[in-house]
């Protein structure tokens, strides 16, 4: 049975009633209500803290998930080449694309980062693309939604984005000093033209674990925690980015870092066609617009490079992939749970959601602690990109979950974090928050040293 964190009564054991309410009738209270188990994935969570901490089967897994979740891994790691090849399951790269396999930003299932130095390539981020059309953002008519560094033979790359570093000086409360840091983006190599007017958004890959308990959370849970016009008067309003399926359904987004995935399959297969230049039965097509004469000349197959069966594989993987358990000493994790919470932290970063109906029942009817709401809120200016994404406006963002972000640095050999890693480690990272978590930065920046380390203590363990 997962431990529970009571405060001082570590010892106590504590049942959660299914479908319990708090008094006042609010979903989001009873959810804050919750105790905070180290085991943050609940029963799918590992005790791993190694560089293969984001790469385990969840332990509650039975025993039928293992052959079909190894496969989904063989998915996730295979290098694809240009077809037609000799291995005839794993061809059809391209012809313009990112990378060559899922793990090639998504290195041992963890996080990417931006490079250091100017002029260097990305090697785990990308750049989304967009200009305005008559009813909002549509795609760039030459290069697309998303600019692709590489190509096949014989097909020219769109271009290659390089970042710069731009300082931000600041001082906390008490006058210590601090820098910050702001990308400036420029283009090389563009083939197809300049890039004027276009909105731009460079983002590094997320880590991918957890992510069927964030799938299977109902969309009744999401409603109710939603409050687009701050009725309630605390200065949070988070909002669902809704999305039209492929049926046209008005689904809600949850995934990607403005919430522009409504599922997995979604997300997978989107991933798949942008990132490696795959074809799916959801993206039959190939990602050539129409001035990319040798993208669209380039020799292609009649049926979709990833079919159904090996789609449905990579979906079972990232949807089976374990939580690793918080570390450190339960005082301390205790302790830097309170200081979040008091800090106003947890108001977007909810500790606890549950899960409802899964296609896989070891993850149906689960608590666990992902610490994010999943809804849009507005960072303010500093972190805004000016790039609108469904309904996501330029300077909405989805509340990351931050289980796993302290093995982040094990996992990958780096503590980048937000969404394009401008920020050198978790005091960085809260720095760059404004908008609707300006209270939480401003009770951060004004802490005692002492009470912003034991904060930074305890997001190192989740």
């Amino acid at each position: 049975m997962p431990r529970l964190i009571l405060g001082a009564a570590l010892a106590a054991v504590v049942f959660v009633v299914a479908g319990a309410q708090a008094t006042d009738g609010s979903l989001r209270a009873w959810l804050q209500a919750q105790q905070v188990s180290v085991d943050l994935g609940g029963p799918t969570t590992r005790p791993i803290d190694t560089d293969k901490a984001f790469t385990y089967l969840a332990a509650n897994a039975p025993g039928e998930r293992t052959r079909p979740f190894f496969f989904g891994n063989r998915l996730f790691n295979t290098n694809w080449v240009a077809f037609p090849a000799s291995v005839k399951s794993f061809d059809g790269l391209g012809p313009t694309f990112n990378r060559v396999s899922c793990s090639g930003c998504h290195v041992r299932d963890g996080r990417g980062q931006p490079p250091e130095e100017p002029g260097a390539p990305m090697q785990s981020m990308l750049v989304r693309l967009s200009v305005a059309g008559d009813a909002g953002p549509v795609p760039h008519p030459a290069y697309g939604d998303q600019l692709n560094d590489r190509a096949i033979p014989g097909v020219a790359p769109e271009g290659k984005a390089e970042i710069r570093w731009d300082p931000v000086p600041g001082r906390y409360g008490d006058g210590t000093p601090y820098e910050l840091r702001r990308p400036r983006l420029t283009f090389t190599g563009l083939a197809h033209g300049p890039l004027d007017a276009v909105m731009t958004s460079p983002r590094v890959a997320p880590q991918v674990i957890g992510l069927g308990l964030l799938e299977a959370v109902p969309l009744e849970t999401l409603q109710a925690l939603a409050d687009p016009h701050d009725a309630d008067g605390d200065g949070i309003s988070g909002r669902i980015n809704w999305l039209k399926d492929v049926q046209g359904r008005q689904v809600p987004g949850r995934f990607g870092w403005k919430a522009n995935e409504p599922d997995l399959m979604a997300q997978s297969s989107g991933a798949a066609f942008g990132d490696i230049g795959l074809t799916t039965s959801l993206h039959p097509s190939q990602n050539c617009p129409q001035v990319q004469r040798q993208c669209r000349e380039a020799a292609q197959q009649d049926t979709p490079e990833i079919g159904d069966a090996f789609l449905a594989k990579l979906v079972l993987y990232t949807r089976s992939l374990a939580v690793p358990r918080a570390r450190g000493d339960e005082l301390t994790f205790a302790e830097g749970l309170r200081i979040f919470r008091g800090f106003g932290c947890a108001d977007c970063h909810l500790p606890t959601l549950k899960s409802g109906a899964s296609a896989q029942p070891e993850l149906s009817g689960q608590l666990f602690h992902p610490f994010t709401d999943l809804l849009l809120h507005d960072m303010g200016e500093g972190l805004a990109d000016g790039r609108p994404d469904g309904a996501a406006t330029g300077s909405e963002w989805r509340t990351p979950p931050l289980w796993g972000l302290g093995l982040v640095e094990r996992v990958n050999g780096h503590d980048r974090l937000l969404h394009d890693g401008r920020a050198r480690g978790f005091a960085e990272a809260i720095l760059w928050h404004g908008g609707e978590a300006q209270r939480a930065r401003e009770a951060f920046r004004n802490a005692p040293e002492d009470e912003r380390q034991v904060l930074i203590d305890f997001l190192k363990g989740l």
